[in-house]
């Protein structure tokens, strides 16, 4: 059997009083494109900053290909948080030449074909593009990682209804088969034409998971109208 890329065992997560997050358990497989679903302020953020090991104060136990979240865990993780990380000062040029010199598993060539595929010029300054323009470039160099985890958070919110179908195929442009892609979103009506599985959440818990073919034949259903039906 397959090992997990990802195994998560009551997480939980609390700023304060508030818990994020709640005895929350979880297990994906590599090689596979997951929606990770959910009101606003259901935890999902919270979620993959834990994964991506920028949050480290949190109960419970959570395993990245065997690794807890930590400097061997990010070395296989890709992290597009839902701000934006990028200088305005720095042209396009600039970012890929910081990725390559900060992350040893970037791939540069294939970088810049996604931007390519993006219509974007790399000695575009950032301050010059539009929100929608710098998400596609966010998303250009976390893809260009060849790691085996990618959570990308809101990654199409910013980017017009017309633009977003073309963005779906950079993110899944080139994947490896043993890639594990988790993406936050609200957008499920967009997103699902690429997912292979689901995660809903709420309340920082995980209230119906599984493979959307077989959750699509159970409730005879879409996953969009099937979000619906749960969050109703």
């Amino acid at each position: 059997m397959t090992a997990p890329a990802l195994h998560i065992t009551n997480l939980s997560k609390k700023y304060g009083a508030f818990t994020a997050l709640d005895q929350l358990s979880l297990t994906l497989p590599p090689g596979q494109v997951v929606g990770l679903l959910g009101e606003n302020g259901c935890g999902k953020t919270t979620l993959l900053k834990v994964i991506a090991g920028v949050l480290t104060d949190y109960d419970g136990d959570v395993r990245i290909h065997g690794h807890q979240p930590g400097p061997e865990s990010k070395a296989i993780v890709s992290f597009l948080p839902d701000a934006s990380f990028l200088a305005d000062g720095d042209t396009v040029e600039a970012c890929l030449e910081k990725y390559r010199d900060f992350f040893a598993d970037f791939n540069e060539p294939k970088a810049r074909e996604l931007l390519q595929f993006l219509g974007l010029e790399t000695n575009r300054k950032l301050s010059t593009l539009s929100k929608g323009q710098r998400e596609k470039v966010q998303i250009a160099l976390a893809m260009g990682r060849d790691a085996l985890v990618y959570l990308l958070d809101e990654p199409i919110s910013g980017v017009d209804p017309a633009a977003r179908e073309v963005l779906l195929q950079a993110i899944v442009r080139g994947l490896t088969p043993e890639a594990l892609v988790i993406v936050s979103t609200h957008l499920i009506h967009d997103l699902e034409p690429i997912l292979d599985g689901v995660a809903m959440m709420r309340y920082g818990r995980i209230l119906l998971a599984g493979q959307v073919d077989d959750l699509r034949a159970e409730r005879g259903t879409s996953i969009d109208a099937l979000f619906r039906e749960v969050y109703r």
